[in-house]
């Protein structure tokens, strides 16, 4: 239980970011918002592993498994920023949203040895939720002016799936979040200086930042490893769904605006969905059994 205790918690830090954040991080180019908030993210978790564990020293993991951190955080990362950059907000963020269908597909094929259509068709069911979330009350028109957005919104849900279905699948002695996210922060650096010169940000703009670097980054990467690592990987898939309703929900009662009736009937669409995946893979096991 508390593997996916683990995951709703780093669900509520990447649904926190619109409304701790609002439009702080507009002003700021990708690589300005990759090495600034990756900057804080390292930082943060650097502290967190002095405060928990009293270890002064970061331990790295070996060449495969930090080539797996540099692609789970750091590549997916920047394609996620370029994407949205590259097409509209809405759209891109639905077809971001595809990495929870495909958690749920790659994971439900290594606990099966196939795939599951029951388990599948309900992954679907949940996407279309998030996707009512994500578009309600605005006009959705994939025009292929932005087609690059789009396949790189794309991309980004298969790197972040195959990311966290091999992280639940490492079985190391040391947690490696910490060392991903300063490979992240050392090519984010890089990248900043390859693009100088930059202007000094605003105020609410390097605040912005810093949230996303500690909560959203930092301290949700160190509860998904958690969540990934001990938990029922497909059960993880379709609680992530929750994501967006919960941003919404989040904007809704700190900045006092209204939720459309689109984003309730998505949320239930996204619930019902997570209940049925539950029931699903554990029906399976015992038939499989």
């Amino acid at each position: 239980m508390k593997h996916y205790l683990y995951a709703l918690g780093a669900i509520l830090c990447w649904a926190s970011l619109p409304a701790a954040t609002g439009s702080g991080l507009k002003e700021l180019s990708t690589e300005e918002l990759m090495f600034y908030s990756f900057t804080a993210a390292a930082g943060f978790l650097y502290l967190q592993d002095l405060l928990l564990t009293g270890r002064r020293v970061i331990r790295f993991p070996g060449l495969k498994v930090s080539l797996l951190g540099v692609w789970g955080i750091f590549i997916y990362h920047y394609v996620y920023y370029l994407a949205l950059d590259r097409a509209p907000l809405a759209e891109g963020a639905i077809l971001a949203t595809t990495w929870s269908f495909w958690i749920v597909v790659f994971s439900s094929w290594l606990l099966f040895r196939k795939l599951r259509l029951s388990i599948v068709a309900t992954a679907l069911v949940g996407l279309f939720g998030a996707g009512l979330v994500i578009g309600a009350g605005k006009e959705l028109t994939f025009a292929m002016g932005h087609l690059q957005g789009y396949l790189l919104a794309l991309l980004c849900g298969l790197v972040w799936s195959s990311f966290s279905v091999a992280l639940s699948r490492l079985r190391l002695a040391e947690e490696p979040m910490t060392a991903f996210t300063l490979y992240a922060a050392l090519l984010s650096s890089l990248l900043f200086v390859a693009t100088m010169p930059h202007p000094l940000p605003s105020p609410s703009a390097l605040l912005s930042a810093l949230y996303l670097g500690c909560v959203p980054l930092g301290l949700s990467f160190f509860l998904w490893n958690r969540a990934m690592v001990g938990g029922n990987v497909v059960v993880i898939g379709f609680l992530s769904y929750l994501t967006p309703p919960l941003a919404v929900l989040l904007v809704a009662i700190i900045h006092g605006e209204k939720v459309a009736p689109q984003v309730l009937a998505g949320m239930a669409v996204i619930l019902g969905a997570s209940l049925l995946g539950r029931l699903l893979v554990t029906y399976e096991k015992k038939k499989g059994g």
